[in-house]
């Protein structure tokens, strides 16, 4: 397989990625062509190699700063603004994580807790069945939330080595 041919196929895998994970197509585009590029790429340049309008870029490049995966990088005498991604693959894990924590986990537990109490008589099956479900996914979604949070502050040597334990 070709260079030309391999960056195509990732970047459209990584797209179809993000998509999986709630995250916009053309954002992940943007992403993997960042991560792939050996050097800064200007938005002229990321609007020719994926075939996106100057807004559609834009607005996914700002995104993507949003999310603190990509930086602006400053090329002397050049006007243009230049994009470059994080390249630590554990690093950027990690942002995600954090992110997709920060919009995701902290919201629907704060609804799941909110749930728990309801009015009405605590012997009713109906109302025992609900906030048994409840506190059940809050339960878990709480272990979720606390996994995120020993993933953010774990080395990445000590994190891999405990799921391994984990596993076996």
């Amino acid at each position: 397989m070709k260079l030309d041919e391999a960056k195509k196929q990732f970047i459209q895998t990584w797209g179809t990625l993000g998509s999986e994970w709630g995250i916009n197509r053309t954002m992940a585009q943007v992403h993997a062509l960042l991560l792939i590029s050996s050097g800064a790429l200007c938005t002229e340049d990321i609007m020719q190699e994926l075939n996106v309008s100057r807004g559609n870029a834009n607005m996914n490049l700002r995104e993507l700063m949003n999310w603190t995966l990509i930086n602006k990088e400053l090329v002397p005498g050049d006007r243009k603004e230049y994009f470059v991604a994080e390249k630590d693959i554990w690093i950027i894990a990690k942002t995600i994580a954090r992110e997709r924590k920060r919009r995701e986990i902290k919201p629907v537990l704060k609804v799941l807790n909110s749930l728990k109490e309801i009015e009405g008589d605590k012997k009713d099956k109906e109302i025992k069945a609900f906030t048994e479900t409840v506190g059940n996914l809050s339960n878990f979604v709480d272990k979720m939330d606390k996994s995120v949070d020993m993933m953010l502050k774990a080395d990445e040597n000590w994190f891999f080595g405990a799921i391994l334990k984990m596993i076996r």
